[in-house]
C-alpha cells in the first residue's frame, strides 16, 4: 500500500494505488481489456502473427512495466502500429524469427537508453518539453487517431455504411450517457457498457459472426514462438536494423503518453519514478514480447481515454486489467468473441476516448496560462499541431518517423532554437519600454518645475 504521506490526487475517482473492492474492480479491469483489445490484436492480424500471444504479451508487458515503474504509473502495454511496415516485410522473407530479433533488439535499445538517462538524470526534459510543446503533442495524441476513428465508424470494406454509422453513433452516445446521467458503479464504467449495448446492437443488426464464435473451442495453448524452442536461433542483424531505429521513433510516443499522464494525474512521472523507469518498463514488454512470438509493445492512448472520462487512475485496475488479458489467451472462445468486436463499436467509443486525450492537451495550455498572443508559442503551437494531426510523416528507406513523432522533434526543435520573442516584438518592447522612461522623465521633470 501507498505511503500515507504520499501525494493523493482528490479529483480522482480512485487515484493511483487506491484498490477498488472485488466486483467493481472486475469491472474496471474489463473495461480497460475491452479498450485496448481491438488495436492489440489488429497489428498481429495484419502481420500474420497470433492475436492470442499478442494478447498473453500484452497482459505479461503491463505487469512488468507496472512493477518496474514502483507501481507508480497506471499505463497499459500493447501492440504498436509503428513497427507494422518493417515487420510486414520481413514476414515475406525471414518469417518470425527475424520479427523476433527485431523486437527484441527494440526491448534491448529501450533498456539502453534507460541506462543512459539514469546516469545523466532527467532535469533535461523540463527544458526541452515545456507547456507550449506539451499542449499541442497531447492535442496531436488525441486527434491525429480521429480518422482511424472516423474509418472504423463508417467504412465497411471500404465503401461508406448507414448501419455502421448509426451503430458507431448508438455506442458514441450511450457512453455519454453513461457517464453522465448514471452514478455508482454504473457511472464507473460507461466505457464497457456502452461498447457491451453496442456488441448487442450489432447482433441484431447481423453482422457479428455468431457461427464463429459457437464452433470455437473453449480453451487453446497460444502458438508461441520461442527462439531455441520454436526455431533455431540465428543473429541475423539485417532484419534487427530494419526494426530496432523505429524504437526512437516509438520513445517520443511514449513521453507523449507520460505527459499526458501526468496532466491526467496531477504528477510528474519523468521524476518520479524517473523517465528511466518508463522506458525500462517499456523495453522488458518489448523483450518479452520477442521471446514469445508477440509484436513489439508500447503504452496505449486508449486506455489513458477510459481514465481520463471515468477519473479512475488505479494501477490495480491496469494490473487487473492485464491477469484478464492473460487469461483470455487461453480461453479460445471468449478470445473469440471480443475478436468478433464490430469495427463500428470500436470507431464509436474511439470518438470518445480519443477526444478526451485531445482535450487533455487544452488544459495543459489553459492551466499553464500559455499566451497564443506571443510569436514563439504561435509559431510552435500551429507547426506541432498540423504537422501531427496531418501525419506529416518522414521516411528514409525502410525507416520512418511518423507524424506524431515528427511533430514532437519539431516541437522540440523549435523550442530549443527559437528565441521566446520576435524581433517585431522586442522592436515594440523596446519602444514601449522608452516611451515608458520618457514620460517618466516628463513626470520629474514636472515635480521639479513645481517645487521651484
Amino acid at each position: 500500500m501507498a505511503d500515507k504521506n504520499e501525494f493523493h490526487d482528490d479529483r480522482a475517482i480512485l487515484d493511483i494505488h487506491d484498490m477498488p473492492k472485488f466486483f467493481p474492480w472486475v469491472g474496471l479491469s474489463l473495461q480497460h481489456m475491452f479498450s485496448m483489445f481491438g488495436s492489440t490484436v489488429i497489428v498481429p492480424l495484419l502481420v500474420g502473427l497470433s492475436p492470442s500471444i499478442a494478447l498473453f504479451a500484452s497482459g505479461v508487458g503491463t505487469l512488468l512495466h507496472i512493477m518496474i515503474t514502483q507501481r507508480k504509473i497506471p499505463a497499459y502495454m500493447g501492440s504498436s502500429f509503428a513497427f507494422i511496415t518493417p515487420m510486414l516485410a520481413l514476414m515475406k522473407t525471414t518469417g518470425y524469427p527475424g520479427i523476433a530479433q527485431g523486437v527484441i533488439g527494440v526491448g534491448i535499445v529501450y533498456m539502453i537508453v534507460a541506462a543512459i538517462i539514469w546516469g545523466i538524470g532527467s532535469d533535461w526534459v523540463d527544458h526541452i518539453l515545456p507547456p507550449i510543446v506539451v499542449g499541442p503533442i497531447v492535442m496531436v495524441i488525441g486527434l491525429s487517431l480521429a480518422g482511424s476513428a472516423a474509418q472504423d465508424a463508417m467504412m465497411k470494406n471500404g465503401h461508406y455504411s448507414l448501419l455502421y454509422f448509426s451503430i458507431a453513433l448508438a455506442t458514441l452516445f450511450l457512453a455519454i450517457i453513461f457517464n453522465m446521467l448514471f452514478k455508482g458503479f454504473i457511472g464507473l464504467i460507461p466505457v464497457l457498457l456502452a461498447i457491451v449495448c453496442g456488441y448487442l446492437i450489432s447482433v441484431f443488426c447481423g453482422i457479428v459472426d455468431l457461427h464463429a464464435i459457437a464452433t470455437a473451442p473453449w480453451f487453446k495453448i497460444p502458438a508461441f514462438d520461442i527462439p531455441g524452442i520454436d526455431y533455431k536461433f540465428h543473429i541475423d542483424w539485417a532484419a534487427i536494423l530494419a526494426i530496432t531505429p523505429i524504437a526512437f521513433v516509438t520513445m517520443t510516443e511514449h513521453m507523449g503518453h507520460i505527459m499526458v499522464l501526468d496532466e491526467l494525474t496531477g504528477r510528474d512521472f519523468f521524476k518520479d519514478p524517473g523517465l528511466n523507469r518508463t522506458l525500462a518498463g517499456d523495453g522488458a514488454a518489448s523483450l518479452f514480447a520477442g521471446l514469445v512470438g508477440a509484436p513489439a509493445m508500447t503504452s496505449y492512448g486508449e486506455n489513458i481515454g477510459v481514465m481520463a472520462i471515468t477519473k479512475i487512475h488505479s494501477v490495480y485496475v491496469l494490473m487487473g486489467a492485464a491477469m484478464f488479458a492473460i487469461l483470455f489467451a487461453f480461453v479460445n472462445k471468449l478470445n473469440v468473441l471480443i475478436m468478433q468486436m464490430p469495427m463500428p463499436v470500436i470507431g464509436g467509443i474511439s470518438f470518445l476516448l480519443f477526444g478526451t486525450i485531445a482535450t487533455a492537451g487544452i488544459q495543459v495550455m489553459v492551466e499553464n496560462k500559455v499566451d497564443m498572443g506571443l510569436k514563439w508559442n504561435l509559431m510552435i503551437a500551429s507547426t506541432v499541431m498540423v504537422v501531427g494531426v496531418g501525419n506529416a510523416y518522414l521516411q528514409i528507406g525502410h525507416f520512418q518517423f511518423t507524424g506524431l513523432a515528427f511533430a514532437t522533434i519539431i516541437g522540440i526543435v523549435l523550442n530549443l532554437v527559437l528565441p521566446q520573442k520576435a524581433a517585431s516584438e522586442r522592436e515594440h518592447d523596446q519602444k514601449m519600454a522608452d516611451k515608458a522612461a520618457e514620460e517618466e522623465k516628463q513626470r520629474l521633470l514636472h515635480q521639479r518645475n513645481l517645487h521651484k
